[in-house]
């Protein structure tokens, strides 16, 4: 890990999101330098479903010899931005870094977002990163060592990453004095949880290797500005070699991160992208035999109420291609049933693919959000619901 040199003793960091996850995470990094955190947050009070509030983060980063203003703050709202950075000012005398890292995501089509959500992304990923910036730059002017850097995933224009999810792609600005700082494995979040289940952090590294990312940038000169890094790059040159100190589990293979070349090339080996299947409701399987009803019948021994209770959904799946057919899995009511045929109660989710590719997919050789992002996989529904399949499926590779 990149070790601390003192190089942001007295500095002052305005860090957006800064209650939990990569936004703390650098906070306390800086504050083991003695540095000002200014904590730009909303959570002021317990989540029920998130870690940490802006007090509980003041107080870690005070422990650490740093200095905390913890400030309410939602990046939409100009007024709270522009009175948290006049605090900033009249308490620590200036602001010297700004890092943009509040943001918001979701994982749905574009049919299945309303644009109460689209306006949230933009309002919070594109006008709050903006408006913060422009706020603080009279005073990041006056500052000999100024920073701007701004936490996304890459800018890649490839159009790999476009052609399935022009509802949710990101749009970033870039501003003087301004860095872009990216992760190529997927990095462990309160989000992560929220969105793939608690089993998806065993395949990404923690918030660490993000914040020594940024520290690296932090003891850069002002000239250093305009670039996109990428952490493990940006870290390889400062001399680290060592990679697994960031892993949340050691030895367990990681999940890249979307938007990368690395990526691109898992993408590319699941083929091009297929149409979603036309099988009506009513329709049935062409053959209750074969691979898929043999899947079923694993599928089918492997239910418990622990399974049912840590996912809490009902899956029907449209399978086109050979082995055609309608088939269902109930992860919601009692102790779980699957078999062929409707789904007894609503679908939270219907999930369309090749037949083939659905075999695969249970048997551990393609993973959901791989093949999502690929366009082999079409999904109708709760998306966070649908990466909670992985869990079934790591279950399934045992038997298989």
């Amino acid at each position: 890990m990149l070790q601390n040199t003192g190089k942001l003793a007295g500095k002052t960091l305005f860090i957006t999101g800064a209650s939990r996850g990569i936004g703390k995470a650098i906070a306390l990094k800086a504050a083991r330098d003695g540095a000002n955190v200014v904590i730009a947050a909303k959570t002021a009070q317990v989540h029920p479903k998130l870690p940490g509030t802006i007090y509980t983060a003041a107080e870690e980063i005070e422990a650490l010899g740093g200095k905390a203003l913890p400030c309410i703050v939602d990046v939409r709202d100009e007024k709270q931005i522009g009175d948290a950075v006049q605090l900033a000012v009249q308490k620590f005398g200036g602001i010297d870094i700004l890092v943009n890292n509040a943001s918001a995501i979701n994982l749905n089509g574009t049919l299945e977002t309303p644009m109460k959500t689209v306006d949230l992304m933009l309002a919070v990923n594109l006008r709050g990163t903006y408006l913060t910036s422009k706020l603080c730059i009279p005073h990041l002017l006056k500052s000999k060592g100024a920073h701007i850097l701004n936490l996304s995933p890459p800018l890649n224009l490839n159009p790999i990453w476009f052609k399935n999810h022009t509802g949710k792609n990101h749009v970033f600005l870039k501003f003087r004095q301004s860095n872009d700082v990216s992760s190529p494995p997927a990095i462990h979040t309160a989000a992560m949880d929220m969105l793939g289940g608690m089993d998806v952090g065993k395949r990404c590294r923690n918030v660490d290797i993000m914040s020594d990312a940024a520290y690296a940038i932090f003891s850069k000169p002002p000239s250093y500005t305009g670039n996109f890094v990428i952490d493990e790059d940006i870290l390889r040159k400062e001399g680290i070699k060592d990679f697994d100190v960031y892993a949340i589990a050691p030895g367990n293979p990681l999940m890249p991160d979307f938007f990368l070349d690395e990526a691109e090339g898992l993408l590319q080996n699941l083929g091009e992208q297929k149409g979603l299947p036309d099988s009506g409701k009513g329709s049935t399987t062409s053959s209750i035999s074969g691979p898929i009803a043999e899947t079923f019948n694993i599928i089918k021994g492997i239910l418990n109420p622990d399974v049912v209770k840590s996912t809490g959904g009902v899956y029907r799946f449209d399978l086109s291609g050979e082995h055609a057919g309608v088939w269902y899995i109930d992860l919601k009511n009692d102790a779980g049933s699957a078999g062929c045929g409707e789904p007894p109660v609503k679908p939270d989710v219907v999930m369309a693919m090749d037949s083939a590719d659905f075999t695969k997919m249970f048997a551990g050789e393609l993973k959901p959000t791989m093949a999502f992002m690929s366009g082999k996989l079409k999904i109708k529904g709760d998306m966070t619901l649908a990466i909670k399949m992985e869990k079934m499926m790591s279950m399934m590779k045992s038997k298989l």
